[in-house]
C-alpha cells in the first residue's frame, strides 16, 4: 500500500488499502508515520482490496493476536488499528464500530465458561500455572470488596434507576465466574515437562522469533493452551493458524501462515526452548 490520493467514491464497499489511505493522509504527518506501519500491516493481513464493510466482528476480535508483543508497544499498535475503525464507521463504511471488539483476549460467556474446560484438556507451561494460580488468589480477596460495594449499592432505596446496584451485581456474575473457571482449569490441566536438550523443533511453550519476510520486522511468539494464551505479552495458542504454523519446524526454516488475504510468509530465526 503506498500513500497516494485516492478517488472519491460513493459506494461502500471501498477497499481496506483506499481508506486506510485516506485515513493516513488524515493524520498530522508525525502520526502517519507512526501509523503507517501498523495499518498498512493491518491491510496486508485482509486484503487490500477486501471491501471494508465486508469486515465481521469475529476478524477483527482475534486481530490482536497479530500483534507483536511488548504491553506498552502492543497498547499503542491496537490504538492505531481503532483509530483506523473508528474512522471507517464515522465515514459510514461500516455498519457497526467494529474498534471496541478489537480486544486480546476474548472472554468466555458467564454460563458456558467452567463447563467448556471441564470437557477439555488443557496443558499449561508451569509458568502459566503459577500466573493463573495467582490470578485465582487476587480474585478471591477481591470478593469482600465487591460484596461491600454491591451492599452499599442495594442501600440506595430508588431501584429504577440504581446503575451502581446493577454494574455490582454483573461485576459480582463476573468475578464468580471467572474464579470457578479457573479453579477447573487448575484442578485438570497437565503442566508441561522440558523438552530434550537435543530437540531442535519448536514445541510447545517454546518462544519463536520471527522475522517478517515482506516488512523485515521481528517477532516473538510464545507457544501455549488457549487459557494461558495472552497476544500482548506475546503468548499465542497452539491452535491458533500462527501456532500450527510453527509447531515441529526448526530454526532458518520458512513458514507460511494463511491469512484472510492469503499467505504470509515469516523465517524462524531463533527457538528458545522453555
Amino acid at each position: 500500500m503506498t500513500l497516494q490520493n485516492a478517488p472519491e467514491s460513493a459506494s461502500a464497499d471501498r477497499g481496506l488499502g483506499q481508506v486506510a489511505t485516506e485515513f493516513l493522509l488524515n493524520l498530522a504527518s508525525e502520526q502517519r508515520l507512526k501509523a503507517h506501519q501498523e495499518i498498512n500491516k493491518f491491510v496486508r493481513w485482509y486484503g487490500e482490496n477486501r471491501p471494508i464493510s465486508k469486515l465481521t466482528i469475529p476478524e477483527v476480535a482475534s486481530y490482536a493476536e497479530q500483534i507483536s508483543p511488548s504491553a506498552i508497544e502492543a497498547a499503542e499498535k491496537l490504538s492505531i488499528i481503532k483509530a483506523f475503525l473508528t474512522y471507517a464507521y464515522k465515514q459510514s463504511l461500516t455498519r457497526a464500530n467494529l474498534a471496541p471488539h478489537l480486544k486480546t483476549k476474548k472472554a468466555l460467556p458467564k454460563a458456558t465458561a467452567t463447563k467448556q474446560y471441564a470437557h477439555r484438556k488443557v496443558t499449561l507451561t508451569s509458568q502459566g500455572y503459577a500466573d493463573l494460580k495467582a490470578e485465582l488468589a487476587a480474585l478471591k480477596n477481591e470478593r469482600p470488596r465487591v460484596a461491600q460495594e454491591l451492599q452499599k449499592a442495594a442501600a440506595d432505596k430508588d431501584f429504577r434507576e440504581n446503575a451502581p446496584f446493577e454494574a455490582a451485581r454483573e461485576y459480582q456474575g463476573q468475578l464468580e465466574a471467572r474464579i470457578r473457571e479457573l479453579e477447573s482449569i487448575l484442578k485438570t490441566a497437565t503442566l508441561v515437562d522440558a523438552p530434550d536438550s537435543d530437540t531442535h523443533e519448536v514445541t510447545f511453550g517454546d518462544t519463536v522469533v520471527l522475522r517478517d519476510l515482506v516488512s523485515g520486522e521481528e517477532v516473538n511468539y510464545t507457544l501455549v493452551d488457549a487459557s494461558e494464551a495472552n497476544p500482548l505479552e506475546g503468548k499465542i495458542s497452539t491452535a491458533s493458524p500462527m501456532g500450527q504454523a510453527l509447531l515441529g519446524r526448526t530454526k532458518g526454516q520458512k513458514v507460511e501462515v494463511k491469512a484472510p488475504a492469503g499467505i504470509l510468509h515469516y523465517q524462524i530465526e531463533d527457538i528458545k526452548h522453555r
